[in-house]
């Protein structure tokens, strides 16, 4: 950004020069030099830290790892990736043979303890059997009853569905695989639909002109020439840079310090934007500027440089 302010500065020299005529000598170069220094370092002190501007933004958006919630051998896999799915929709099944049996198995013991409880209890009335021999056909019932919901649970399990209305984009399960339930084996992964986060990641020095509510502007690298406006919707109020997790170690200072940046929250709020709303893919890389109320008449430098950068991705895509 500070280059193309530079080169600007020097075709509008060259200008005047060529216009007026001025003689290139050791008075006049030097004045021009200095005059840019000066103009040029005051503009973009108070072009930088009131309207600041992160080179590094992106869109983000949520994934849901979809883990096997039984283990078993996937016998169906009727979804296809990134296809819209509606919330109950099936993403694949495991085979449902033994938990069936299970729960079989488990029907057969709750009649037969359930007969056994009304012979005990027969029995109790007539004085031919003790108060305990009837509580322990009543303890088998009790124990049978949560027992049998618990393997149905686990065979309604069998057969995945989405959570929500969405799309997979990750699918690795396929008929025959043993599918493991563990956490961090997910077989699918689910992106629900919903809203992209707009991200820019700004300078720490920044912190104060980071308003919510303040203008802001996007552009993407994939949209060339494309400019959107929007609000700050939230400034972050940490950076991962000072996590701290639980552990027995205590926190340190080593290796290299890496300031970190504060992410901010931008609402693309322009109708202009609507109809790229799905193509823009999330994880889309881009830029943003914040137009913060302080020096308000320098923020038409930055959004100048804003639409330049956005123009330069019709011969830079690649940057």
């Amino acid at each position: 950004m500070d280059l193309l302010l530079i080169l600007t500065y020097t075709a509008i020299c060259v200008v005047i020069f060529k216009v007026f005529k001025i003689p290139l000598n050791k008075w006049s170069v030097p004045t021009a030099v200095l005059g840019g220094i000066v103009l040029i370092g005051a503009l973009i002190f108070a072009m930088n830290y009131n309207h600041p501007f992160s080179e590094v933004s992106r869109t983000y958006f949520v994934t849901t790892p979809i883990v096997p919630p039984v283990s078993g051998v996937v016998v169906e896999v009727p979804v296809q990736p990134n296809q819209m799915l509606e919330k109950g929709d099936v993403l694949f099944k495991i085979d449902p043979v033994p938990y069936e049996n299970r729960v079989k198995s488990l029907q057969a013991q709750l009649r037969s303890a359930k007969l056994d409880l009304d012979r005990a209890k027969q029995l109790l009335g007539r004085g031919a059997i003790a108060q305990r021999d009837y509580d322990q056909a009543r303890a088998l019932v009790d124990r049978l009853t949560p027992d049998l919901a618990n393997a149905e649970y686990d065979l309604s399990r069998t057969t995945v569905t989405a959570p929500s209305r969405g799309y997979v984009v990750q699918l690795v399960a396929r008929p025959g695989l043993m599918a493991v339930k563990m956490p961090l084996r997910p077989l699918v992964v689910f992106v629900p639909q919903e809203s992209h986060y707009i991200v820019g990641w700004f300078r720490q020095n920044s912190l104060l002109r980071l308003v919510p509510g303040d203008e802001a502007e996007v552009t993407y690298d994939g949209l060339p020439g494309q400019v959107f406006k929007g609000v700050v919707k939230q400034v972050m109020p940490v950076m991962g840079e000072g996590q701290v997790q639980a552990s027995g170690n205590l926190i340190t200072l080593s290796g290299p310090v890496i300031p970190g940046r504060i992410p901010v929250v931008i609402d693309i709020t322009d109708p202009a934007f609507e109809p790229y709303v799905e193509k823009v893919p999330g994880g889309a890389f881009g830029q943003a500027a914040v137009y913060s109320k302080h020096f308000h008449h320098v923020a038409i430098m930055r959004k100048i440089l804003l639409r330049m950068a956005s123009w330069m991705n019709y011969l830079f895509p690649f940057h």
